[in-house]
């Protein structure tokens, strides 16, 4: 039975975690906050580990999900690091929203040690992850895509092999940088058509018959906007952080890019203005705002 090492439980990481457990792996998992390790254990058959160090020794897998790429890399060194676990010939997917400059470094850290790096982020949502229908995008050698399947099949419905380390964040970031653009003007479009009298109810039809449609128009604003609900199931201060991703990606790759730009400028200040816990389709409130008009 393979060893498997989760690290990151957080709304997304958990679930993910959890289909790991349910597919009959050897599960150990590790958060920061040790009192979720636990909950995690308790009510699954996994291992609760002590430290990174703890959670990795004797894994063949090792599964990270964390924030950021530079979370990622404070957990390598030092006495419970990752790096005093790890065994050599062992395989790490960091299925963290990352960045392609840091992920390349850790990968090379790694393969000093002997250990092989995929990034392999994902998307989909808590629900997607709930349900093991996960799309994972993956940077790095395909043989160890091949390896690293068998768990990702676990979480994921559809893996993608994007390119070499890095590309599985690129095309992740990019992603989301089209996800924020239909947000924001989708809510410019219905602000402005609310201010002229015209039900967004009534536009979202013709919009989703349209052109014009999206995943945003077609969910997202009937779901959240119009109902004024905004369940927070991927925050805000996570779309500005890919976002920032995105627009460095494009500026390394010298690709004029000025509504990329712009819209990780919007996001930024409205990152600012509704604070970290706020959902990122609540972006719309600071549309509104500026608009002085709600859409309803």
């Amino acid at each position: 039975m393979t060893q498997v090492a989760f690290l990151g439980l957080g709304a997304i990481g958990w679930p993910m975690a959890r289909r790991v457990a349910d597919a009959g792996f050897e599960l150990t998992v590790w958060n920061r906050t040790a009192a979720r390790t636990r909950d995690f254990a308790a009510a699954t058959k996994a291992r609760a580990a002590t430290s990174p160090a703890d959670a990795v020794r004797g894994a063949e897998v090792v599964v990270t999900c964390l924030s950021t790429s530079k979370h990622v890399a404070s957990l390598l060194d030092g006495a419970d690091g990752l790096l005093a676990g790890l065994a050599r010939g062992a395989l790490f997917v960091d299925c963290t929203s990352g960045d392609p400059a840091t992920s390349a470094r850790i990968a090379e850290r790694l393969a000093a040690q002997g250990v092989a790096y995929i990034d392999a982020p994902v998307s989909g949502g808590t629900s997607g992850a709930e349900q093991g229908t996960l799309t994972v995008m993956v940077g790095g050698d395909r043989a160890a895509l091949d390896r690293a399947r068998p768990v990702l099949a676990s979480f994921g419905k559809k893996i993608v092999h994007c390119g070499g380390v890095g590309a599985g964040d690129a095309v992740k970031a990019m992603n989301n940088a089209m996800l924020a653009i239909h947000v924001w003007s989708t809510g410019e479009c219905l602000a402005a058509l609310s201010r002229m009298g015209v039900d967004p109810r009534v536009a979202l039809d013709v919009v989703n018959a349209s052109s014009g449609r999206s995943n945003t128009s077609e969910n997202l604003f009937p779901q959240r906007v119009l109902t004024r609900a905004f369940p927070r199931t991927f925050r805000l201060a996570l779309l500005d952080k890919d976002l920032g991703i995105a627009a460095a990606v494009a500026r390394e790759q010298n690709v004029p890019s000025p509504i990329l730009q712009l819209t990780a400028e919007l996001f930024r200040m409205a990152h600012a203005e509704l604070g970290e816990e706020a959902d990122h389709v609540e972006a719309v409130r600071v549309i509104e705002r500026l608009a002085g008009q709600e859409i309803a």
